[in-house]
């Protein structure tokens, strides 16, 4: 499976870019940190998957009482079931739903402005970036059961109480951060020592901080802190291979699969392909029609001529050896000549359809013949038909009667 693209997107309050990194399938570093442009970070995009991670503190992560047979109408049951919550109207939010932890009734949601979002992926999609994945970058802070985690990032603090829902803060409320840390909403407070505390945080975040986070260590049942030198993103990729952070892009921002997009875009050339397909079929078909309709046509020109040359004789099968085997006996060496004769005029008929042999006679290698036609100019085309193919071929007679028109062709070699 291909590497991670993990890009951080920065709040509206920070001057600097985005941040990215190169993480492996399980979360390691491939690529230290970086931090720039969004178009300096699309170099790194191809053959990789593209994680996106949002400021959490744009994000509401909250749950929402959903019947667990809600099925695909779940989408609509959320925003309805949150909206007593909100004070924006649903229909300007964009709600995403993660998954529900065993028989709870309640299911994990992120609630998102829409133009927010799509001035995200709008500032990705001109910078050439197609996110697969999108998640609030607070989702992918580690989850230590029994302990609560902080961390400490440019001027936020995020808390993950041990148990409780995570919290976003500005970094001038880090007193009351702690507080939450010690003792989340809903538990009674306590003079000694409550929970452990684990705390990530930038080195310029506890060099200014360190002093207010030292004040309250006697609070806890212990602080540990860890420096990250190089940001959090190294934090963050170490949590994507069994992460449960909710996926903002769902709903009409799901991104849409590569073999369906390559697809749609191979599709009019396949369906140009299979029209070509198709026309060359059909043409050789309809050829291989019209010559076996042309062949017909020939077989019954020869079968007609065979039996005015040879009356009495009903079957035509193999009528040339039967007819070259009559002449031989007959006529001796003509024969071959009135055969050449006959089949030069098989041919030229069907360039005159119509026509048909009324009487014919062979003598000193002429073949004279009284023909029926529809009119003078069938039998003109005949004529020219025969002289096209090396005969000499003469309309000695003709005259219009009331079936169309009768005339007389003498066929003999040319140059006799």
């Amino acid at each position: 499976m291909a590497d991670w693209l993990l890009l951080r997107l920065p709040r509206e309050s920070e001057a600097a870019g985005a941040a990215w990194m190169v993480a492996d399938t399980s979360g390691r570093m491939v690529m230290p940190p970086q931090s720039g442009s969004l178009l300096q970070a699309a170099g790194l995009a191809p053959g990789r998957r593209l994680c996106v991670l949002v400021p959490g503190a744009d994000v509401l992560l909250t749950d929402a009482e959903v019947p667990a047979k809600a099925g695909a109408k779940l989408h609509q049951i959320v925003p309805f079931a949150l909206e007593e919550q909100l004070a924006e109207d649903i229909e300007d939010l964009h709600f995403a739903v993660g998954k529900r932890a065993n028989e709870s009734a309640r299911m994990p949601v992120a609630v998102v402005t829409r133009e927010l979002l799509e001035d995200w992926l709008n500032a990705l999609r001109i910078a050439g970036l197609t996110p697969d994945v999108m998640y609030a970058d607070s989702e992918l802070i580690p989850d230590n059961p029994g302990q609560s985690v902080a961390l400490l990032d440019g001027d936020g603090v995020t808390v993950r109480p041990a148990g409780a829902p995570m919290v976003n803060m500005p970094l001038d409320a880090l007193g009351e951060a702690l507080e939450l840390a010690r003792t989340p909403s809903g538990e009674m407070h306590t003079e000694g020592p409550t929970r452990s505390l684990i705390l990530y945080t930038g080195a310029a975040e506890w060099h200014q901080h360190s002093k207010q986070v030292e004040a309250v260590r006697e609070k806890f049942d212990g602080i540990k802190v860890q420096l990250l030198t190089g940001g959090p993103l190294a934090l963050f990729a170490q949590q994507l291979p069994s992460t449960h952070a909710i996926n903002l892009l769902q709903g009409v921002y799901t991104p849409t699969n590569t073999s369906t997009a390559n697809w749609k875009s191979w599709r009019i050339a396949a369906a140009l392909l299979a029209g070509l397909f198709l026309l060359h079929v059909g043409g050789r078909a309809f050829e291989l029609m019209s010559l076996k309709r042309a062949e017909k046509e020939l077989d019954a020109s020869i079968a007609e001529i065979f039996r005015e040359a040879m009356p009495g004789e009903q079957s035509t099968v193999d009528a040339r050896r039967r007819m070259e085997q009559r002449l031989l006996a007959s006529q001796g060496d003509d024969a071959g000549s009135l055969l050449a004769a006959l089949g030069a005029l098989a041919q030229a008929r069907g360039a005159a359809p119509g026509t048909t042999v009324q009487a014919m006679s062979f003598r000193e290698g002429a073949l004279d013949l009284k023909l029926a036609a529809p009119d003078a100019n069938s039998l003109d085309r005949i004529s020219q038909t025969l002289r096209s193919v090396g005969w000499q071929a003469d309309l000695t007679s003709g005259n219009v009667v009331a079936q169309g028109y009768e005339g007389r062709i003498q066929i003999k070699p040319r140059g006799s």
